[in-house]
C-alpha cells in the first residue's frame, strides 16, 4: 500500500530530481569538493523529505509550512546550478534541463501551498459566520 505522498505528482517529480542530480553528481562534480555540489545533493534530498513530511500533517498550516520548506529547498536547488554553471562545471543544457524541472516542482507546491491557504480560511470564515452572537 504506497503512502499519500507517493501519489502526488510534485512528490513523484521531486524523485525524478533527486535521480537526475545524483547522475550529475556521480560524475567529477562529486569528488570535486565544490560545496555547492555537496548542497545541491543535500537540498534535492530535502525536496522530497519535505514534501512526505508535510503531507503527513494533520494540520494545513502544518502542510504549508513543510511545503513551503520544500520550495525553498528546490530554489536552493536552483542556486547550486547557477553556482556549478558560473564555475564552469555544468553545461548549460544540463542546467536547463534542472532548472526546468526546479520550475515545474516550484509551481507545483506553489499551488498546493495557495490551495491549502484557501482551503483553510474558507473554513475559518465559514466557522466564524455560522457562531451566534450572544444576546
Amino acid at each position: 500500500m504506497p503512502f499519500d505522498h507517493d501519489r502526488l505528482d510534485v512528490y513523484r517529480l521531486a524523485i525524478d530530481f533527486i535521480a537526475w542530480a545524483g547522475s550529475l553528481l556521480d560524475t567529477s562534480l562529486k569528488r570535486s569538493g565544490l560545496s555547492a555540489a555537496k548542497h545541491l545533493d543535500e537540498a534535492s534530498l530535502s525536496i522530497a523529505n519535505n514534501i512526505a513530511e508535510g503531507n503527513g500533517k494533520r494540520s494545513r498550516a502544518d502542510r504549508c509550512r513543510f511545503l513551503d520548506i520544500a520550495r525553498g529547498s528546490a530554489l536552493e536547488c536552483a542556486a547550486c546550478l547557477d553556482a556549478l554553471a558560473a564555475r564552469n562545471r555544468l553545461a548549460a543544457d544540463d542546467l536547463r534541463h534542472g532548472k526546468s524541472l526546479l520550475e515545474r516542482i516550484v509551481s507545483m507546491l506553489w499551488r498546493m501551498i495557495e490551495a491549502l491557504q484557501a482551503a483553510s480560511s474558507t473554513s475559518t470564515s465559514t466557522s466564524t459566520s455560522t457562531r451566534r452572537r450572544p444576546g
